[in-house]
């Protein structure tokens, strides 16, 4: 069963959360559950104590008006349910590039400005991308790479990494990048490509996932990655990746 919970301090904002995601589980017969919403973090939390919640799809708000804003919170959450896919939805979209410090790794931003009809639209894909890899989680054998994130570990699914890269700001610290977001590890770019398959080393500080490379331009020396982000590739490595992608 997948659980949702809902966090937010507005009860019209609440309540209108609740209604999207109750109408997707009246036309869907998938094994989802919406939890009791939350005004307040201490009673989300309490609950995921109570309930022992794992792999939970969360909708939080940003400004929470608590002793926990919603970036703190979702913190709090991953120490309880490791797995969380968690959703902000926030009226203050200037302070997203907040949530990087916090290493909570967000599956989507909604603004509360959207459109009634746009905020309903990104629920309902959240909602249907996140039971899709909760199957996928529970019935495959998916690889995951660990991450270690403060006190906790972070499981990142190897099809959601587009590429690693050397730190130039640190000695001794990796990014992990995906297309919502990028974590920061200590960790040596020769170990990260052991991994092997689909993991290839193209450049002397890049490591990317083949299989979200879209295309190799041979003349710049660079591979395209499937959110149009350009990675370069050495001239030693330019063949060898070419024959990789098979």
């Amino acid at each position: 069963m997948l659980h949702i919970l809902i966090c937010d301090d507005d009860p019209k904002q609440r309540a209108r959360i609740e209604g999207i995601v109750r109408k997707h589980l009246i036309s869907d017969d998938s094994a989802l559950e919406l939890a009791p919403s939350a005004d307040n973090p201490s009673a989300l939390l309490d609950y995921l104590k109570t309930h022992r919640v794992q792999s939970g799809l969360y909708f939080l708000d940003v400004d929470l008006q608590s002793d926990l804003h919603g970036f703190e919170l979702a913190a709090e959450i991953r120490k309880l349910d490791v797995s969380a896919t968690i959703v902000f939805i926030t009226a203050f979209s200037e302070r997203i590039q907040e949530v990087f410090q916090y290493r909570v790794e967000a599956m989507d931003y909604i603004s509360k400005s959207n459109s009634i009809e746009e905020i309903e639209k990104r629920v309902q894909e959240c909602i249907q991308l996140a039971y899709a890899r909760y199957l996928k989680g529970k019935h495959s054998n998916s690889k995951f790479f660990p991450v270690k994130a403060g006190d906790q570990t972070l499981n990142i699914p190897y099809e959601e990494i587009l590429f690693f890269e050397t730190s130039t700001e640190f000695r001794h610290r990796i990014l992990l990048h995906r297309k919502v977001d990028s974590t920061e590890f200590y960790g040596k770019i020769s170990d990260i490509e052991k991994l092997g398959p689909p993991f290839f080393r193209c450049h002397h500080s890049f490591v990317v996932n083949v299989k979200h490379v879209r295309r190799v331009d041979k003349t710049n020396r660079e591979a395209e990655m499937s959110d149009g982000e350009t990675i370069p590739v050495s001239v030693r490595k330019m063949t060898a990746l070419l024959q990789y992608m098979g």
